[in-house]
């Protein structure tokens, strides 16, 4: 999360060899404190929270075509001015005088991974209907990519990511470093649900009841399923689009148990 950058020189060893020089005080910045998390040590609070991440699939194959360092930032800066914009126009109800009246609560935390970006929301004294509403902006955003981002960014930069997943999970966040940052479960299940399969929007059944968070006609469109996720567990209980699941390949179709 921090760049560190140290003023190298060249010494050369009784053995003819130049080796690259630091100064001792110059060497010594090179510990935990580049990534600015604060008090690393101190202990961390626990927070109730659901974790979503976003992933741009083909981000590894678009980073390696030619010249990527023309490409690249100027896609990522057109990607993160939109997801921000869409995500927080998505929540907006309605706005009327100097007041902006939401669906939900927009996330406390934000991460950029790479090739993503982690969202979190403090889930305190949160209704259904408000885990409904996040869960159905997060999908409306995924959605959005597909059609609206994609084919505008595709006439400006070379080989764009076509599809962006998500991954969604509820459960306990533990702050660290002034809280500065976090880890949890829920996270590592968010990042394991982005990449399920051929799918590309997936949330974990913990704490997410479709038949309280929305209204029949909407969670229709999910189909309740089992799953491997690796390092959490053999038989997930998930949520996936039914649309998705009926068409993967048989080979697809048989992670699941739906």
């Amino acid at each position: 999360m921090g760049i560190l950058l140290l003023d190298y020189g060249k010494n050369k060893a009784t053995s003819g060899y130049e080796y690259e020089c630091l100064s001792k005080e110059e060497f010594a910045k090179f510990n935990s404190n580049v990534l600015e998390l604060g008090r690393i040590s101190q202990v961390g609070y626990y927070l109730e929270g659901l974790a979503a991440i976003f992933d741009l699939q083909g981000f590894t194959d678009f980073c390696n075509q030619i010249d990527p360092h023309l490409v690249v930032p100027e896609y990522l800066s057109s990607f993160l001015d939109w997801i921000f914009k869409e995500l927080s126009n998505e929540f907006v109800h309605e706005k009327r005088g100097g007041k902006v009246m939401l669906w939900g609560r927009l996330p406390f935390f934000s991460k950029f991974l790479g090739d993503g970006i982690l969202f979190l929301w403090n889930t305190k004294d949160m209704r259904p209907e408000d885990f409904g509403s996040i869960v159905a902006t997060l999908y409306e955003v995924c959605m959005s990519y597909s059609k609206t981002f994609y084919p505008k960014i595709e006439k400006e930069v070379a080989k764009p990511p076509k599809q962006l997943r998500c991954g969604i999970a509820r459960g306990q966040i533990i702050a660290i470093g002034d809280g500065r940052d976090f880890v949890g479960a829920c996270i590592n299940v968010a990042a394991r649900l982005q990449k399920l399969s051929h799918l590309s929007f997936a949330f974990s059944r913990r704490g997410l009841d479709l038949r309280t968070c929305f209204e029949e006609d909407w969670y229709k469109e999910f189909l309740l399923a089992r799953v491997a996720i690796r390092g959490i567990g053999e038989k997930e209980l998930i949520y996936i689009l039914k649309e998705e699941y009926e068409k993967l390949p048989p080979e697809q179709k048989a992670l699941f148990e739906a």
